[in-house]
């Protein structure tokens, strides 16, 4: 997506405390294509904090959270330490999943595939699922509508960090499915809908400091100066609470067969 140097861990504090969970509506269409009951085995890859992870779990599944931040991994031990959740967390890569093949009923991504290597995370994805089993890339983004704070806040976003790739999304990631096909999965399928989220100007600027293109990637004196700059921003023009339209979008695929569709294969 970038060359930009992105650590989440270096804003854990933020993203633990500003950054929205999914909405409930999420996880009741997920289950119905199968994903998210009670005994599943599910692997949540780019797990972050277990914002993905931890709803699945509540509803009776066995999650395996992975991430390569440790920081973001003991963010989310503690999480469920709190919400008395149980959730096995793992410190790895999605390219090199450290799990036998067939392991998992069920793979999930949430707001991450576009950090991957998304054909070795694909394939890796595919060799870890057992027979039928299926993947949910899903992401939740805001939507920088014209003139909306959205808009304005990825403009300064933009002032500072001009290697930030992430704005003017339209929260729909069509290559995706592309993606999981060309490693093998079938039956692809995908849904999306909007939400309007409310957040105070502390959480908004919260948020963004929580971002890829700000927290995570600028150095501290520079985020300290970004924050600043939106709080005033806010203060002058834009009366708070907020509601900031959000978009959720998935993405579903099926295993169907023991092994990836080779690059000679024939179809039609």
């Amino acid at each position: 997506m970038t060359d930009m140097k992105v650590d989440f861990g270096k804003t854990s504090h933020d993203y633990v405390k500003y950054r929205a969970g999914y909405p409930e509506t999420l996880f009741s269409r997920l289950k119905d294509y199968g994903i998210g009951h009670i005994g599943q085995t599910i692997l949540d890859i780019g797990t972050g904090t277990g914002y993905l992870a931890r709803p699945l779990a509540k509803q009776g599944a066995k999650v395996t959270g992975m991430d390569p931040s440790a920081e973001m991994l003991t963010a989310a031990e503690q999480l469920d330490r709190e919400q008395h959740i149980t959730i096995r967390y793992v410190q790895g890569r999605a390219e090199k999943l450290p799990f036998p093949d067939r392991s998992f009923h069920v793979v999930t991504a949430g707001q991450c595939w576009h950090w991957f290597e998304r054909d070795q995370a694909a394939r890796e994805v595919y060799r870890v699922l057992q027979p039928r089993g299926k993947i949910a890339i899903v992401h939740f983004d805001w939507l920088p509508l014209p003139g909306s704070v959205v808009s304005v806040t990825e403009q300064l976003i933009l002032q500072y960090n001009p290697e930030w790739k992430g704005g003017g999304g339209t929260g729909i990631y069509p290559q995706w499915l592309t993606d999981l096909s060309e490693a093998g999965f079938q039956d692809m399928e995908s849904f999306s809908f909007d939400v309007n989220v409310p957040y105070t100007h502390e959480s908004w600027r919260g948020r963004i400091r929580a971002s890829a293109g700000i927290g995570a990637s600028l150095p501290p004196e520079q985020v300290v100066s970004f924050d600043a700059e939106l709080q005033r921003i806010l203060s002058a023009s834009y009366p708070d609470p907020l509601m900031i339209p959000h978009r959720v979008f998935a993405v579903i695929g099926t295993k169907n067969s023991e092994e990836p569709r080779s690059d000679n294969a024939v179809t039609g």
